[in-house]
Formats: structure tokens, sequence, C-alpha cells
């Protein structure tokens, strides 16, 4: 099943967004091995913890979800989407 994820790293107090159609606890491993190569942005750290996830019927409605919380440019946001269960169900309705 295809998801939206968002991982969060407490060393860099960022966060990441992604889309997989793999599992989410693979994907996370992955970051967190440095699977994907040293160059990329969750190479600079080792302790990526899972924030929320989107669950979507599809790959293209997980990329649409992902790109349109990256459009925000913002933590706040980010966080408020936890903070707000109405604000996930926007976005989610929204990227349909």
């Amino acid at each position: 099943m295809p998801f939206c994820y968002i991982i969060h790293s407490l060393k860099l107090n960022k966060f990441y967004i992604g889309a997989t159609n793999d599992k989410v606890d693979n994907r996370l491993k992955k970051h967190n091995d440095k699977t994907y190569g040293n160059h990329r942005f969750t190479a600079k750290a080792d302790d990526w913890k899972l924030f929320l996830v989107f669950e979507t019927k599809t790959y293209d409605h997980a990329i649409r979800i992902e790109r349109k919380i990256k459009s925000m440019k913002s933590s706040k946001y980010i966080r408020n989407i936890v903070k707000y269960p109405e604000l996930k169900d926007k976005i989610f309705n929204e990227t349909l």
C-alpha cells in the first residue's frame, strides 16, 4: 500500500517528507541505514523517527500529498497536521 510519510530527526531538528510503495518501517530503516547514499539529506542523521503517515490507495496520491506538504515549507505546519486532525483530513481530500 502506498504511503506519504514524515520522519523527524532530533539531532538535526528537521523533518523529511517522502512517498513510498514500500512498507513504512522498511523505508525508515533504509533512511537510518543510509541505504540511499551518504549524499542524501537523510544521511546527515541516523535517528530518524516516524512522525506521521498518510495511507493512500495510489502512489500518485501519496506524491500529491508529499508535494502539498513540502510546498508549505514549514515545520510548524507539519506539527499542526498532528495537532489538528482535521488538517490531515483536509490535505488528504484536497489532493485526491
